[in-house]
């Protein structure tokens, strides 16, 4: 078993070692919000936080996975009110939201380290492609969270609908959650 602890639990997965993060996160923990774009690294839809940094999950594996901190986008904030998913709404860098859950991974990631970035920082930490091309207002929204998160600004967006997070956690097949 490979453990690690992901959104603040920990869990033991029973899958081989060599398995990406990625298909552990999205196939065993029904961690659906980590897409699987590419599966080479290149596109970031399968962003997640490992102990705080934005990586491609898509080329970690379980084994380097281990004992380690992941956070996926339905532990970023249980309640979608992270500054970088209010201001995504809010500037409408949303189009099709492929690519946008592995954008606020890498976008939070950034301003966590780095809370008044210019554009040209913003454009190199956040290295995801998207194919409906919404870059100027990704950009726009990533500044507009700085502003949120320096409390220069608010934004009164609601959070978006859908499945309530705390559903998309529940267990399966090859996932053990402690306490459970």
């Amino acid at each position: 078993m490979t453990a690690m602890t992901v959104n603040e639990r920990p869990v033991d997965f029973d899958m081989d070692p060599e398995t990406p993060l990625l298909h552990a996160l999205r196939d065993a923990a029904n961690l659906t919000g980590t897409k699987y774009g590419c599966g080479v690294g290149d596109c970031g839809a399968c962003m997640v936080l490992v102990d705080g940094e934005a990586l491609r999950s898509c080329l970690i594996t379980l084994a380097e996975a281990e004992g380690r901190f992941i956070t996926t986008i339905e532990g970023l904030s249980p309640d979608r009110g992270h500054p970088v998913q209010q201001a995504m709404v809010a500037e409408q860098a949303i189009q099709c939201g492929f690519c946008t859950p592995g954008i606020v991974i890498a976008a939070a990631a950034l301003l966590r380290g780095n809370p008044e970035p210019t554009e040209a920082q913003i454009r190199e930490a956040v290295p995801n492609l998207c194919r409906c091309g919404v870059y100027p207002r990704l950009v726009r929204a990533i500044q507009r969270a700085s502003r949120v998160g320096r409390r220069r600004e608010t934004i009164s967006a609601a959070p978006a609908p859908g499945i309530d997070p705390a559903d998309a956690a529940r267990a399966v097949p090859g996932m053990r959650v402690e306490g459970e």
